[in-house]
């Protein structure tokens, strides 16, 4: 299969079977989405979403969390990963929205990228999400899925040039919808270690599934004798 035939396969798809992903981070706000992606790195969403209420609800707004300490806010985020680093991003963060920001979120890539804790990811997740966007962020979901059904060569070792693929190929009014997409689809179907390829519904289009076929349909027979 052509790579535009692929790519078209996989819009198509997507746009009919999900035409309103959603991140599923908790938040009302774009400031409560800023908090909630800087925790959410190297951590699961239905964690963020267990600690990111209370925090919301006793920092409601940027000058609050500015005002706060190491001391006061560490406890709220004690279970996430790496919360001594978040800790400081997100005080940092909120210092640094209060002094050049006059307490709002930027909207471009170039500025969220200044504030502590906010990389290249984070910074496409909220324009994306917020704004719509047509920004790409790659996570570990987007990066490994990308590359496995074949929108992306295996060659590509880098989250930037999985981004500048997918920018280059996709449509880009579904980029901000791409991103969900293939997230979705790596969190529940195209999982890392064994992909559900017997449950999935893009083998048509997925050059996984095209190199492995027979392998894929033995160990699904396999598996239906045993049981």
């Amino acid at each position: 299969m052509l790579k535009k035939d692929r790519y078209a396969a996989f819009v198509d798809h997507f746009s009919s079977k999900m035409p309103l992903p959603e991140t599923e981070l908790h938040y009302e706000n774009p400031y409560q989405l800023l908090i909630a992606v800087i925790l959410s790195a190297q951590c699961t969403d239905k964690r963020i979403n267990m600690v990111t209420p209370a925090v919301f609800r006793d920092f409601p707004t940027p000058l609050h969390l500015a005002n706060s300490n190491f001391d006061e806010l560490f406890p709220y985020i004690k279970s996430v990963s790496y919360p001594n680093n978040k800790t400081k991003h997100l005080l940092g963060m909120a210092k640094m929205l209060v002094e050049e920001f006059n307490g709002e979120i930027p909207s471009t890539v170039k500025d969220l990228i200044k504030l502590p804790g906010v990389g290249r990811k984070t910074a496409n997740v909220i324009t994306s999400v917020v704004w719509n966007q047509p920004n790409m962020a790659v996570d570990t979901h987007v990066f490994r899925v990308s590359k496995r059904i074949g929108l992306v060569p295996q060659n590509v070792k880098s989250p930037l040039g999985v981004e500048k693929n997918l920018l280059r190929h996709l449509p880009k009014d579904v980029v901000h919808k791409a991103h969900h997409w293939l997230i979705l689809h790596g969190r529940y179907v195209c999982v890392a270690r064994r992909p559900k390829c017997d449950i999935c519904d893009i083998t048509h289009f997925c050059r996984y599934y095209e190199k492995n076929r027979a392998q894929i349909e033995l160990e699904n027979v396999l598996s239906d004798k045993s049981k």
